[in-house]
């Protein structure tokens, strides 16, 4: 097993493998320097009982964003640069239910660009107001329709006056699996010294599972991997979508998936109030939902390393009152 906990170094040694943190693109004291290489935490109090089975998590609020949808949006914008789609004078839209949003919003402000996001209207405040912060508009679409009403009305703007934008279409957008294949997937190997025996990873756009998926199944095919998704599609948990009911990402790969685990919104909701009383991870929704499921996971081994994400801080959801005893 692994003796002890590892801060992430860099992956050198497979040859389709870069670091976002790269110098010859940022300079170390960039902010965009500061994207990914994030710490891989061990459940301890809430670890299985069977020591010879380890848990492990990217804490990915550790990205500048406050997420890992940082390193999906800093790729896209990145090759939207290289291919010449992505131009000063254009605004740069997608649909969000916040995070990569953010992301987006950060970036821009970095680099230069105005942002405009598309959210449902019962996103969080918070995420409402983080996006706003970095200088980014907002439109609201339905609340009723989620992320798939959101979805058709960035569809409906861009189609409109398609000389204006620059469409980032995270859920069909390549460079968003890309960017967990280049740089999430080597990081896990690199810190649990290739003895990562299980992934698990909620879905949403998809493009964690899909890229760390399909890049540790490169380099160790024995690896299952199990995705996350809402138990029905009346469940709501932020950053999950159920993928039989929704507008299914292009980026999905059903072929990739050993398992799709079911997580009930009440077992992800009570599971981030463990986190952070129990471990000290002030972690959202889809985290709770991804330790629910990797828990579920190390419950039938008799031996493994099971890794998951924690896709951001429980920051974002403050709101919704689930850390509040007295709501």
């Amino acid at each position: 097993m692994i003796a002890t906990l590892m801060q992430t170094r860099r992956t050198e040694n497979h040859p389709r493998v870069r670091t976002l943190a790269r110098e010859e693109a940022y300079p170390a004291d960039h902010i965009l320097a500061q994207v990914g290489n994030t710490p891989l935490l061990r459940l301890r109090r809430l670890a299985p009982a069977n020591p010879r089975v380890q848990v492990y998590a990217k804490a990915e609020w550790f990205n500048p964003g406050g997420s890992i949808k940082d390193r999906p949006a800093l790729y896209i914008i990145e090759e939207a640069e290289r291919q010449g789609v992505l131009t000063p004078e254009k605004i740069i839209i997608d649909a969000t239910s916040g995070n990569t949003g953010i992301g987006y919003a950060l970036i821009g402000a970095a680099k230069g660009y105005r942002v405009t996001l598309v959210m449902p209207a019962n996103v969080t405040e918070e995420r409402k107001q983080l996006a706003r912060a970095y200088g980014a508009t907002i439109i609201e679409s339905d609340p009723l329709e989620g992320s798939d009403g959101a979805i058709r009305m960035v569809r409906e703007i861009v189609a409109r006056e398609p000389e204006r934008y620059f469409y980032a279409d995270q859920y069909n957008n390549p460079a968003n699996w890309r960017a967990h294949y280049e740089t999430t997937g080597p990081e896990i190997w690199a810190q649990t010294q290739g003895m990562v025996t299980h992934f698990v990873a909620g879905l949403g756009t998809t493009g964690t599972f899909v890229g760390a998926g399909r890049f540790l199944r490169e380099v160790k095919p024995t690896v299952r991997l199990i995705g996350v998704q809402p138990a029905d599609e009346l469940q709501v948990i932020e950053g999950l979508k159920h993928l039989p009911t929704s507008i299914v990402p292009g980026i999905w790969d059903p072929e990739l998936a050993d398992e799709i685990m079911e997580v009930e919104a009440q077992e992800a909701w009570e599971m981030a109030r463990r986190l952070a009383r129990e471990e000290g991870w002030f972690v959202g929704l889809s985290a709770g939902a991804n330790v629910v499921a990797a828990l579920r996971v190390a419950e039938r081994l008799s031996e493994g390393v099971v890794v998951t994400v924690l896709p951001d801080a429980g920051t974002k959801y403050i709101s919704l009152g689930i850390w509040d005893d007295n709501r």
